[in-house]
Parts: structure tokens; sequence; C-alpha cells
């Protein structure tokens, strides 16, 4: 029997030795993705750190519930690489900074259910658009700069290149057979880095791309024109960031709640994470979001409360403190290797199961996003575009279910019974469905089983009425709604329509 979710008690002892060793280890985990989704966004390093550890700090004090773990993740990131790419890393702070504000704003209203209204075909071309821009970007590292030009590596470099990635990978599949007791990316990690220690092997390292070193994260307000020009250009990347963010979020916390049969709180985890990202935006950090990954790796570990996340964020600050030549000598193909290993299990790889099983528009709308997403780099044009595709194919859909089922009474009174809802994309069909020269003098409408869903369909009712009106005959609608006799009532000044509540019924037909 499935336990019953509960409120987290935050009250219940704690076992720091778990809260610590998970931190720990959440840590190592996180810190080689953190530095490889920021080199793929084209930032600075460091500033994967940072936000790593801003992020993970702040949701794990003031977040929806226990046992989450935040950082710069790749969802968040893909969204940010055309706008560095266009306007630079000023650009990209301030559009952390407002994702945030739209995020507190979300949790603040609570408002966060409405991320469920992403189609599920929208997020998997998203996520596997991402897995696929992900691996591509590690391709980039098989590459070198000889006179200014951008080559492929070749001869000596690449086989030493190709060969610990190759390493990397095959450690991150075997090590899990072995124990479990220490992450297989971090595993991977360590034993290629005392490898190209131990031989003096000359390969790539994170030093040759960046410098790592640096303080507490720094007050930084982004140098942008505070201007409409400005707000126009990071208003969609940001609006879309908060939207990936809050879904990969929430959809952590449910993963979480059904795992530890407790229950979170999702507007306080919206709030939680707007506030890390705003911090982001003025304290040197890519911004992020949960990560279910590092999220699994704590849950796994046997932490249950807020300490391993403090304990992970302050582990990656004294990192960023003191353990820069260490992390300036990490050879870039365990990195490399780590990140198509994250590409790999990324991927929605049940897409492919279930494809023949998913209405063709569904399959079209992920294709779409995906190709999209892998094109353009543009992760907040393909959602938009999948999302208002997705929204048109419903209501076209929908459209096509109004029906009217049509009869004459022994009062000879006609009755048309309407099914399907009335909106805008269901008005045309359902001007067709009556005879209004044909009819007899009076005529009923039974809104029984459909409901007028907007202004379109009052307007549609209104038409139909001045019809009726025109031709001396009598229009009466019955079985309305509440909301729609709201909506009515609301629009007097547009329609004046005669409303009953008693049924008459005989012998019928039904026009389909």
């Amino acid at each position: 029997m499935k336990a019953e979710l509960k409120l987290f008690d935050f009250s219940q002892k704690i076992d720091y030795k778990n809260e610590i060793l998970a931190g720990l280890t959440v840590a190592m985990t996180m810190m080689p993705e953190s530095l490889s989704f920021a080199i793929l966004g084209g930032f600075p390093p460091l500033v994967g750190l940072y936000a790593a550890f801003i992020m993970g700090l702040v949701t794990s004090v003031f977040g929806g519930r226990p046992g989450l773990v935040s950082g710069g993740a790749g969802a968040t990131v893909v969204v940010l690489i055309a706008l560095m790419k266009s306007h630079g890393i000023d650009y990209v702070f301030a559009t952390v900074a407002l994702a945030g504000v739209i995020q507190m704003l979300i949790g603040v209203f609570k408002l966060g259910k409405f991320i469920s209204l992403v189609p599920r075909p929208v997020m998997y071309g998203f996520v596997n658009g991402l897995a696929i821009i992900i691996f591509m970007a590690q391709l980039e590292q098989f590459k070198t700069v000889v006179n200014g030009n951008t080559v492929w590596l070749s001869g000596q470099p690449l086989i030493m290149m190709a060969g610990l990635v190759a390493l990397t990978i095959a450690i991150v599949l075997v090590f899990p057979r072995f124990t479990k007791a220490v992450p297989p990316s971090l595993a991977a990690i360590i034993v290629v880095f005392i490898l190209v220690l131990g031989f003096s092997l000359h390969t790539k390292t994170v030093g040759d791309i960046a410098a790592v070193s640096g303080g507490f994260p720094p007050f930084h307000v982004p140098h942008v024109p505070f201007n409409m020009n400005t707000l126009e250009i990071i208003f969609p990347y940001a609006l879309i960031m908060a939207g990936v963010g809050l879904t990969e979020g929430l959809l952590t916390l449910n993963l979480v709640d059904e795992m530890t049969a407790t229950r979170g709180n999702s507007n306080r985890e919206c709030i939680a994470q707007g506030s890390a990202n705003i911090l982001n935006g003025f304290f040197f950090g890519m911004g992020g979001c949960p990560m279910i990954a590092q999220t699994l790796v704590n849950l796994s570990a046997g932490a249950r409360a807020r300490l391993s996340g403090i304990i992970a964020s302050l582990t990656i600050l004294m990192i960023i403190l003191f353990g820069a030549p260490v992390i300036e000598r990490l050879p870039m193909a365990a990195l490399t290797g780590v990140m198509i290993m994250v590409a790999i299990s990324t991927f929605e790889w049940v897409s492919f199961k279930i494809i023949n099983k998913m209405p063709r528009q569904d399959v079209f709308v992920g294709m779409l996003v995906a190709l999209i997403t892998v094109w353009l780099h543009n992760l907040a044009l393909a959602v938009l575009i999948g999302v208002i595709i997705s929204a048109l194919v419903f209501a076209w859909e929908s459209a096509k279910r109004i029906r009217a089922r049509k009869y004459i009474d022994d009062h000879g009174v006609k009755h048309y019974e309407i099914y399907g809802p009335l909106f805008f994309g269901s008005v045309a069909t359902f001007h067709e469905k009556f005879d209004v020269l044909n009819d007899p003098a009076e005529v009923i409408i039974d809104f029984k089983d459909s409901r007028v869903a907007d202004m379109s369909g009052i307007e549609a009712l209104s038409k139909l009425t001045g019809r009726y009106k025109q031709a001396g005959k009598k229009l009466i609608l019955k079985h309305l709604s509440n909301d729609s006799i709201l909506m009515l009532k609301n629009a007097g000044d547009v329609i004046q329509v005669n409303i009953m509540e008693t049924a008459i019924g005989n012998n019928s037909t039904v026009d389909e």
C-alpha cells in the first residue's frame, strides 16, 4: 500500500553523519557538471561554480522541501547560449535576475501549478534537444586553434583526447558494478586526473580555457542599458528560463515527494528558486534550478534534512577559495566524458518506445521543438513555438467535437442539444448547425453538455439571436452552466437572450 503523503516534519532528528557525507558527495558530483555547463554556455568556469554555491545554499535553506539539490543546470544554461553569443555576459546576468523575479512572482501568487500546462511533447522535444546540444558541444573539445583558425585535432593530441574520453565513459559505466559508495562521474574524474598527472600526459585542462581561482562571489550590477529595448531583448529568455527552471524544479520536487512519502511546498520552492536566481544575476552566477541527478545522489546517501545541501554549497565555496590550483589542472577529457554521459542520460529514450502510440501532431511538435533547439540553439523560441502549436492543435481538435442533436417536441418547439465547448475555434461549426429560415416560431438551445467558454462564444450567440429575431422567431437558452450564465450577464450590453431551466423532450435526430 502506497504511503500517505504528509507535510515534511522539520523537527525530526537529523543524522549529522549522513547529512555531512551526502553533502560532500553532492558537491563532488555537482562541481564537474557546473564547470562543464559553464563552458557549454560560453561563460567563465567560475560563473558555473558561483551558481552552484548560490543556488545550492539559498534553496537548501529556504526551498520547498529538504533533500532537494539546486545548482547551475544544463536546462537553464541552454536557454542562455544564444543570448550570450549575441549580447554578452552582462545581458545574461540581467536575464537571470529577471527570471528570478518572474519565479518569485509565480510563487507569491501561487501560480506554480500552471507550469504543468507545458505539454508533454514539448518537454520531450526540449529534453531531447538539450541532450543533443550537450553532446554536440563536447565535440568542440576535439578542436584547437592554429594560427587564429579553429581546426580539428589530429595525430597524437587526437588519440590522447579520444582515449581519455573513452576511459572516462568506461569508468562511469563500469564503476557502479563494484560500488555505489562513490559517484561514478567523480571516480572517473579522479582516475583520469591521477593518470594524467602520474604519466605527465599532455592534454587540454580547465586552466587552458580559463582561470577558476576567485574569492567570495563579487557584487556586480549588470552593465546593460535600463530601457525598454533591453527589456525586449532579455524578457523572452527570462520568461523561458523561469518556466524551464520551475518545470524542472517542480518535477524534481514531485519525484522526491514520492520517494520519501512526504509533501513539499511548490510555491515556497518557486520563491526560493527565484531569490537564488536574483542573487545569481547580481553576484556573477549563471543561475540554475533543482538538479535531478544530484538530488537522487543526495537521497541515496541517506540525506533527509536541509543540512546536506548547505554542506554541499559551502564545500563548493571552499573549492573556489582554496582549490583553484587543483581544479585548473583537471583534464578537459574527463569533463567531456562526464558530459557525454550526462547527454546520454538526459535524452528521453522512452520517447522512441511510445512514438507509435502518440498522436501524429504530438510527434510533430516534439520533433519540431527538438530541431529548433538544436538548429538555432534557442530554447526560448523552441518552447514558445511548441506551446503555441500545441495550443492551436488542441483548439482545432476541440472545435471539431461540437455536435447538435435536433428534434421537434409535441408542442412544435424545435430543440438543439449542443455537445462540446462553444469557443473561438468552434463558432463557425456552431452556426452551421442551425436552420433559421425553416425552424418553427420557437427554438430552444440546450447547453446541458456544453458551455460558453469565451467572448467569441457570446458573440456567436448574439449573432444567432439576431438572426432568429430578424426572422420573427423566439430563441431560448437552456441548462447553461453557472459560469456561462455569469459570462452572459456580464455581456448584457452585447446580447439579449432568454434563459429557461425546464426540460422538454421527444423523439430526436443527431446531426454529426
